[in-house]
């Protein structure tokens, strides 16, 4: 026996006190860093901005383009079976080439993921702000590739910031915050979506709905079985964007 603070405890009980894994009101693993992963995502889309200063074919070759044709080239796009532009056109930001106002893009949607970032991090740990993060994104990607025109390109961040701003008001009214800030947040930011011509509503849509529905399957899953729904739920939601990327593609190309 081991004296304790109170009494005394046995070997294998003060082991499994040492190892036992300290884990966050949601699941997650809380970690030493607990930010990490949002600022390793603020700079990959920095890293990434850098290539697009260095070369102008850059944002060509990895935006989300759902069927160019190439006159007289391959033609180009998630349709011809380039469905890394789901993915890539999530860490591209409007280029220098597009005006003299490009670098407010980048910017506006790193300070949104430095604001509301970190606070979800820490509810949700870093495995499951990640998934997150990238489920949402891709879901607004695969709804910018189903409704927008074909030919017509989709880049930035936003579906995934979208996301995280639905995961945050569930998540906040799940725990009884104020969720108000957010919700002003998120009201603010859909009257600048449908008041600007030039921005794909589609993708911010995508990524709140997807963010919200997330939000609430893994803040509301019963604590017995929440890891099984966490990851059920994120594998359903992959499985839907598959299957919406499949019939546009089939649309597309008959």
């Amino acid at each position: 026996m081991i004296p304790a603070a109170v009494g005394f405890q046995c070997p294998e009980c003060v082991q499994q006190g040492r190892t036992r894994q300290t884990r966050t009101v949601f699941g997650g693993r809380v970690t030493a860093t607990p930010h990490a992963a949002t600022y390793a995502l603020i700079g990959l889309n920095c890293l990434v901005f850098l290539f697009e200063i260095s070369s102008t074919a850059f944002v060509n070759r990895f935006d989300q383009v759902g069927l160019f044709p190439g006159h007289g080239l391959p033609s180009i796009g998630v349709a011809t079976g380039q469905y890394y532009r789901l993915l890539t056109s999530m860490f591209l930001h409007e280029p220098p080439s597009s005006g003299g106002t490009f670098f407010l893009h980048i910017l506006l949607n790193m300070w949104c993921l430095y604001v509301v970032g970190p606070p979800l991090e820490a509810l949700l740990g870093r495995v499951r702000f990640v998934a997150l993060y990238l489920l949402t994104g891709l879901a607004g990607s695969v709804l910018a590739y189903a409704l927008m025109p074909p030919y017509i390109g989709e880049l930035g961040a936003s579906g995934a910031i979208f996301g995280l701003f639905g995961a945050l008001f569930v998540v906040g009214r799940r725990l009884r915050l104020n969720i108000q800030p957010i919700a002003l947040t998120i009201g603010l930011n859909l009257v600048f979506t449908f008041s600007v011509a030039s921005i794909s509503w589609q993708a911010h849509i995508g990524g709140l709905v997807a963010g919200a529905a997330l939000g609430a399957a893994w803040a509301y899953a019963p604590r017995a079985n929440r890891t099984a729904i966490q990851i059920g739920s994120s594998v359903a939601l992959a499985a839907i964007l598959v299957i919406m990327v499949i019939l546009r593609t089939h649309n597309l190309t008959g």
